[in-house]
């Protein structure tokens, strides 16, 4: 991929996307779509189509669909699996109709089973069941891993896919009903500070552990892929850092410097008990990310203060 190659993000509007875009004009990469093309509704196909037939990009990045949190997922799920259906479809014909050079697939680490060994390894996909409050949406990201497989095999297309753990950052999702859970939490530290609240709640026991990644250093895996890495096996995209859920609240509240009490609400749903991905084949690729874990957190909540944090504010 040269810096003058035709590139197109889709899911421009994203937390991922906005990253990514910002990263390749740091690094000079003159031919974004994006600037001069705004994406279109991708889930509309003859939309996704006409985009293509426009622009004729050679690298696709696909970052786009809707997504949420636990309870974004337990109220929509028909919704979160058929916007990302349409998407991944659409956008993966086109790919293939217009002779795209090489896409990239971003996935999550839901696509794994609720119970699996950990660290978490692309054999271990489709081996056993799904979590249950995030089934839906996880076998739309499925999909997408196995469309890929499917172009590579019958057509020869250069289709690759990466998962991801929970990702934050600036422009993440800090709305009550979609946000994942360090953007949920900031959000929350960061009302009950203002507000001078006593309390902060929060769903399940604490005890799952989760991987994060810096949606910089997500941005900067997802380029180092689609330039080093051509495999049809999906590849992990990690930071290294997992911590249970109540460590991560504690790091939040120290970081937003909230006074309160965290009380855990044991009758709602946990999820996975444990997503930690491999990512030595990436490792020995030669990426690692750059942003420490505790920087990373600041960074975003400095983003979260300067652009509307009032907005988002919780109206429980």
């Amino acid at each position: 991929m040269k810096k003058d190659s035709c590139i197109f993000i889709a899911g421009e509007t994203t937390m991922e996307g906005k990253a990514l875009i910002r990263l390749f004009q740091q690094k000079d990469y003159s031919n974004i779509t994006n600037g001069l093309h705004p994406e279109p509704e991708l889930t509309n196909r003859d939309l996704a189509n006409e985009y293509f037939k426009k622009t004729r990009p050679e690298y696709v990045f696909l970052f786009s669909g809707k997504s949420g949190g636990i309870k974004a997922n337990q109220e929509m799920p028909a919704t979160l699996m058929l916007d990302n259906l349409e998407i991944i479809s659409n956008v993966m014909s086109a790919a293939h109709e217009f002779e795209v050079e090489k896409l990239l697939y971003l996935a999550s680490s839901c696509v794994y089973p609720k119970y699996a060994d950990q660290p978490m390894h692309p054999d271990m996909l489709m081996t056993s069941s799904l979590e249950p409050t995030n089934s839906a949406y996880a076998m739309a990201k499925l999909a997408g891993i196995e469309l890929c497989r499917a172009y590579r095999k019958e057509h020869g297309d250069n289709l690759i896919s990466a998962i991801s753990p929970n990702i934050f950052g600036p422009g993440d999702d800090f709305s009550a009903g979609n946000s994942h859970v360090v953007a949920a939490l900031m959000r929350k530290m960061h009302e009950a500070k203002k507000n001078g609240n006593d309390t902060v709640e929060i769903w399940g026991t604490g005890k799952p552990k989760r991987e994060f990644i810096y949606v910089r250093d997500l941005a900067d895996a997802c380029l180092f892929l689609m330039v080093h890495y051509d495999d049809e096996s999906p590849i992990n995209i990690g930071s290294g850092t997992t911590m249970s859920i109540s460590d991560l609240a504690t790091v939040i509240k120290t970081i937003t410097g909230c006074q309160c009490q965290i009380r855990y609400d044991s009758s709602k749903p946990d999820g996975m008990p444990q997503k930690t991905l491999d990512c030595a084949p990436l490792i020995s690729l030669g990426w690692e990310p750059s942003i420490s874990f505790e920087t990373a957190i600041e960074n975003t909540y400095a983003w979260f203060k300067a652009n509307g944090s009032n907005e988002f504010q919780d109206t429980k």
